[in-house]
Formats: C-alpha cells, structure tokens, sequence
C-alpha cells in the first residue's frame, strides 16, 4: 500500500471545529447586561437616590384610620399651605427608631405626619409613648395598601409635599448621618425656599 500524499494526511489530523451554540453566549449576555446596568446606576446624578414616578403629582390619599388618642391624618391637611413631610414608621423598624430624634426636631418647626405601616396597635403606642410622639396627626397602614399607592418599599420613607399637597421629593431609608445633610435637608431647604 502507498504512502498517502501529504495533503490528505493533515486532513485526518485535524479534529473537528465545535459549532458555538447560541447557549454558549446567553451567561455572557447576561454579565454584560447585568454589568451595563450597575454601570448605569453608578453614573447616575445621585446613586442614592430612589426615583419616584409621584414626584410633583397630588399624594396619593392616607386611608381613614389612626392610633387611640391621636390626631387622625386627613388628606385635607396635605394641601394646606406650607411644606410638610410624611413619613413612613414601624414600631419594629430598627431605622426608624434611629431616626425618630431627627422626626421630633424637625416637628418643632414644621408640620410632621406620619403612616404606621403593618404595626400591631399596642406596639406603634408603645414606642411612641416610649419615644415621645413627634407626629401631628396619624394615619395606620396595617394592610400596607397605603404605602403601596405611595410607593414606599420599606420604612422608613420620608416625603416632602407642597402647599397644594404635591409631592417634592422622596427620601428612602433614615433620616440620619450624611445622608440626612447631604441628601434631604438640601431637598427641604430647596422646598421652603420655593414656598416663600
């Protein structure tokens, strides 16, 4: 039997090329989209921040119940001139137990409501005996549907409305540190600027 010719001898060495699947690529398009979108978050004007689809809109309404002895929330009282917040507690919110100093030196100077969001009766009166009541009147969430029209993820969220009971600006997490300096006490100084 004669040699083969070189040619065709190289041919057999070679070993098959792989077909690449379109599985193959789908982890790395996942990385790259996952990597696109931190990379947009990163570059946004403030990383921190949560956008909210009700900023400048009418609040959304606060529900028809409150804690015994207390003021009851009214939607009324969001549209009477002046800034005012709302925020979002619960008793069993360690941050909102950090940030409720700030709550109560900012109801010196301005009106303050607050929602009680999921929070047993006894225990929402509990911590504000405990803490001391910085609220100016009270809604209760116990179901949450209010902190679902208004967007709130978890307390606590702080909001700043308008005299026509507009929403200005959305504050996610506690009113504390940095982040009470930096990102909200900016935000009302700007709102009590605009309402003068």
């Amino acid at each position: 039997c004669a040699p083969m010719p070189a040619p065709v001898a190289s041919l057999r060495s070679m070993r098959p090329v792989a077909k690449l699947s379109p599985m193959m690529l789908l982890p790395v398009a996942v990385f790259a989209g996952f990597a696109g979108l931190a990379g947009w978050a990163l570059m946004r004007e403030d990383p921190n921040s949560v956008p909210s689809a009700l900023i400048a809109r009418e609040a959304p309404l606060v529900g028809a119940t409150t804690l015994p002895g207390k003021t009851q929330l009214t939607d009324e009282m969001l549209r009477q001139p002046g800034v005012k917040l709302v925020n979002f507690w619960a008793s069993w919110c360690p941050p909102c137990r950090a940030e409720h100093p700030t709550l109560t030196e900012l109801s010196k100077t301005m009106p303050v409501y607050g929602v009680d969001l999921k929070d047993p009766e006894g225990a929402a009166l509990g911590f504000l005996s405990e803490h001391g009541d910085p609220f100016h009147a009270l809604a209760t969430d116990p179901r949450g549907r209010i902190a679902i029209d208004w967007g709130v993820t978890a307390p606590p969220e702080t909001f700043i409305i308008d005299g026509q009971g507009r929403i200005l600006y959305r504050h996610a997490g506690p009113l504390v540190r940095e982040d009470y300096t930096n990102r909200f006490l900016p935000e009302l100084e700007k709102a009590r600027a605009a309402a003068e």
